[in-house]
C-alpha cells in the first residue's frame, strides 16, 4: 500500500509540474525575447533621436561615448547630407546569430542596433534551468510529503491489523489508540467496542461455568448424602426405599437446576417468577439436610407462619435455602432455625444459627464475588444474592452475631410484577 501511495503521489506531481512548468518556460522564453527586442527597438528609437539633436546642434557624434552609453550593441547611422556620412559603433555580432531593430527619422537619418542572439538565449536557458531546478524540488517535496502520508496511513492499518488479530486470539482489550484521521480514528473505536462486548461476553460465559458448577454442587451434595444414607442402611430395605426416593427426588432437582441456569443463560428468568408455596420448598430443604446436620450433632428446625405463598422461582429458592444452610454447616454452629413471617409488602424467611457468625471486617462485603470468611469459594451467597434479585427479592444480612439472613420476597397476592429495589 505504501509503494501505492508513493508512486500515485509522484505520478500525480509529476503531472502537475508538466501542466505548469512547460507552458510557463514558453511564456518565460517568449517574454525574454520580446523584451530583447523591445530593448533594441528602444535604443534604435533614442539613437534617432539623439542624432538628430547633433545635427541640429551641428556638433559631431563620438563614437567612443556611444559604445559605453550602449554596450554589447553593434550600431550603424547613416545620415543624408552633402556629403552623406555613415557611423558604425562596436563589433558585428556572427552572421546568423543576430538581432536588429531599425529606426530612421523624416530628415534622413537612419539607424540599426544590433546584439548577438546568443546572449539571449543563454538568459533564456538560465531561466529555464530555474524553473526545472523549481520544479525538481517540487517533487521532492511531494515525494516526501508522500513518504510522511503513507506512513501516516500504513502504520495505523498496520496496528489495526494488529489489533484485530489480538482480538482473534482472545486477547479482548481495549486498546484505547486515536490516530487523528477520523476513518481510521472510527475504525479503532468499533474495535474497541468489539473489544469490550467480546470481554463482556467471555467474563459473562466464565462466571455462568463458574455460578453453574456452584449451583449443582448443592443439589449433588443432598444426592450424595442420600446414597450415603442408602449405602449405611443397606440391611433396611424399607430405609433404602425411602432414601432411594429420596435421591430420585435430588436427581430431578438437580435436572430442574440444570434447566434454570440454561434459562438463566438465555435471560428468562424474571419471566419464570410465579407464586410458589413457600412450605413446600423449606420442608423439602430441611428434609434434605437434616441427615447432615445430624451427622454433625447439630440441628435444623422450621418455625414461624405457615401456607405462605410468595412470588418466587421454586427451585431457584431452593438453592438460595440450600446454600445458607450449607454454609450454616461449613462455617456456623449450635442448632439451626429457620423461620417464616409476613407483612403487607414482604413475606421474610429467616436462617440463622448459633455459630460464631460473621467477622465486622467480613461482614460489609459478604455478598460479594470470591469473598469467604471460611476458606470457601465465595460464591454462595454472591448467586444467592442473584438469584433471589432475579426473582424480584432481595437477600440480606440482618445480623452478624450470631449471623442471620433473610431473604425478602413479595407475597403472591402483591399487585404487579414490580421487581424490589436490591443489591444483585
Amino acid at each position: 500500500m505504501r509503494r501505492r501511495l508513493l508512486s500515485s503521489t509522484l505520478v500525480v506531481a509529476v503531472i502537475a509540474v508538466l501542466l505548469l512548468g512547460v507552458p510557463l518556460g514558453v511564456v518565460v522564453s517568449r517574454l525574454i525575447v520580446e523584451d530583447a527586442t523591445k530593448q533594441l527597438r528602444s535604443d534604435a528609437t533614442r539613437l534617432v533621436g539623439e542624432v538628430e539633436y547633433a545635427r541640429i546642434q551641428e556638433t559631431p557624434l563620438d563614437p567612443q561615448q556611444l559604445k559605453q552609453k550602449y554596450p554589447d550593441r553593434y550600431i550603424q547611422i547613416y545620415v543624408n547630407g552633402n556629403p552623406p556620412t555613415a557611423t558604425v559603433v562596436g563589433a558585428s555580432p556572427p552572421s546568423g546569430h543576430s538581432m536588429h531593430e531599425e529606426a530612421k527619422s523624416d530628415s534622413g537619418i537612419y539607424v540599426r542596433v544590433s546584439r548577438d542572439r546568443d546572449q539571449v538565449e543563454r538568459e533564456v536557458r538560465a531561466r529555464l534551468l530555474l524553473i526545472v531546478a523549481l520544479a525538481a524540488a517540487a517533487l521532492a517535496v511531494a515525494v516526501g510529503l508522500a513518504i510522511v502520508q503513507s506512513r501516516r496511513l500504513t502504520l495505523p492499518l498496520q496496528d489495526l491489523a494488529k489489533i484485530a488479530d489480538r482480538l482473534g486470539s482472545g486477547d479482548a482489550r481495549p486498546s484505547k489508540h486515536r490516530y487523528g484521521i477520523p476513518e481510521l480514528d472510527r475504525v479503532a473505536e468499533v474495535l474497541d467496542r468489539s473489544a469490550t462486548r467480546i470481554s463482556d461476553l467471555i467474563t459473562r460465559e466464565r462466571e455462568f461455568a463458574t455460578d453453574a458448577s456452584h449451583q449443582l454442587r448443592t443439589p449433588l451434595t443432598g444426592l450424595t448424602m442420600r446414597l450415603e444414607e442408602i449405602v449405611a442402611a443397606s440391611d433396611d430395605p424399607d430405609v433404602v426405599r425411602e432414601e432411594g426416593e429420596a435421591a430420585i427426588v435430588q436427581a430431578e432437582r438437580l435436572t430442574a437446576v440444570i434447566d434454570e441456569l440454561l434459562a438463566a443463560a438465555r435471560r428468562q428468568r424474571v419471566a419464570q417468577a410465579e407464586p410458589i408455596s413457600v412450605d413446600d420448598v423449606l420442608v423439602q430443604q430441611v428434609t434434605e439436610w437434616e441427615p447432615a446436620f445430624r451427622r454433625a450433632g447439630r440441628s435444623v428446625s422450621l418455625d414461624g407462619a405457615r401456607g405462605l405463598k410468595a412470588l418466587a422461582t421454586g427451585g431457584s429458592l431452593g438453592q438460595v435455602i440450600g446454600s445458607l444452610l450449607e454454609n450454616s454447616i461449613q462455617h456456623g454452629g449450635g442448632a439451626v432455625s429457620v423461620s417464616t413471617s409476613s407483612s403487607d409488602n414482604y413475606i421474610v424467611i429467616e436462617v440463622s444459627d448459633e455459630g460464631p457468625g460473621i467477622s465486622d471486617d467480613i461482614a460489609p462485603k459478604v455478598f460479594e464475588r470470591n469473598v469467604s470468611g471460611g476458606g470457601g469459594t465465595g460464591l454462595g451467597l454472591t448467586l444467592s444474592r442473584a438469584l433471589t434479585a432475579a426473582d424480584g427479592g432481595r437477600l440480606e444480612l440482618v445480623r452478624r452475631r450470631p449471623a442471620v439472613f433473610a431473604i425478602f420476597l413479595r407475597p403472591a397476592d402483591s399487585p404487579g410484577r414490580r421487581v424490589v429495589t436490591g443489591p444483585a
